[in-house]
């Protein structure tokens, strides 16, 4: 149960990712478009958050690490997407008002709005990792299986928002409906984790 929990956080976290970053390129388009230049925002931002986020869940890891603060750390990831529903619309309109440049008004909006949540997540994946790795042998494997997880529920998240999640749900029902999955895995992991040290 414990590996499970590890892998379903891990797992649903790449999901919640790539799902947030496509949604990002819907929330900031009714202000700067959907050209090249805002993608290329997106993404950037996106990289250079999960690096940091990699970077400190790989020094958090050397802490004593416990299944409950992996909890704490995809429960902080959905927390941190609230102010993208709540506020999106009044950021982008003031960025809006400081710039109508695509290119740095979409690199503003990015940052503001979406790197702390892709940070939370990208701190997942190495602190999962160590959770997982109780032989150094065995290192190597279990981050494969780790990531092997994690790309595959990415991809999976990629394919069901772009091809049928924006189809059938506003923007913010598809947010409200990643925010909620994420407490509910962490809650589960949780769980889990109580259970295991009685």
């Amino acid at each position: 149960m414990r590996t499970f929990a590890i892998l379903a956080v891990s797992c649903w976290s790449g999901f919640v990712l790539m799902a947030l970053e496509l949604l990002s390129g819907r929330i900031l388009a009714p202000t700067f478009g959907s050209s090249i230049y805002v993608w290329g925002a997106v993404i950037t931002v996106f990289m250079v958050a999960l690096s940091v986020g990699y970077l400190l869940g790989g020094r958090l890891s050397l802490t004593t690490p416990r299944l409950p603060t992996l909890a704490g750390l995809h429960a902080a990831a959905g927390v941190l997407m609230l102010p993208v529903v709540a506020f999106a619309n009044p950021v982008l309109d003031n960025i809006f008002e400081y710039t109508s440049d695509p290119r740095a008004g979409s690199l503003i909006a990015s940052i503001i709005l979406f790197f702390l949540p892709a940070v939370a997540c990208g701190m997942i994946a190495p602190y999962a990792v160590r959770l997982l790795v109780q032989d150094p042998q065995a290192a190597g494997f279990y981050a494969g299986l780790q990531y092997f997880f994690s790309t595959a529920f990415s991809a999976a998240g990629t394919l069901l928002t772009s091809f049928y999640f924006v189809l059938i749900f506003e923007v913010n029902q598809i947010l409200y409906l990643l925010i909620g999955s994420i407490l509910a895995v962490a809650a589960i992991c949780y769980a889990i984790s109580r259970r295991s040290d009685t």
